[in-house]
């Protein structure tokens, strides 16, 4: 989690908030592009029990979220609520399968589909640069 805080930080205009009971949300703009969801009765494990460490990304669109969906490793996952939306969960514990540089890809494409425009287009040219 601190990798995706600082990941998420490090875009331009990205803003941290936390909700009532803790959870990060992270936003562009004031449009959210990844958060920790709370227990919802639509992400449970194998007891039954509604999960508590859901992270939800946005994707570019409905392709992007079933090639995710079809990684190998099962990180990625969704349920009947994100069904047409374009958006990946990933449980917290599952970060540490991914290294840096795909999380670091997963938080910058989840905040290019928020981020306006142009501070997307200068952010992508800058990289470019590099």
């Amino acid at each position: 989690m601190d990798d995706l805080d600082e990941l998420a930080l490090a875009l331009p205009q990205a803003t941290k908030e936390l909700s009532e009971d803790g959870r990060p949300i992270y936003k562009v703009h004031g449009k959210l592009f990844c958060f920790h969801r709370g227990r919802r009765p639509d992400a449970v494990d194998e007891e039954g029990e509604r999960l508590d460490d859901v992270l939800m990304f946005r994707v570019a669109d409905l392709d992007v979220k079933e090639l995710l969906l079809s990684d190998a490793r099962a990180i990625y996952f969704t349920t009947p609520h994100f069904k047409g939306y374009p958006a990946v969960l990933v449980r917290i514990p599952d970060l540490a399968r991914l290294d840096r540089d795909e999380l670091r890809d997963l938080v910058a494409e989840a905040w290019l589909t928020r981020a306006q425009k142009r501070v997307a287009k200068a952010w992508l040219a800058a990289q470019e640069a590099e």
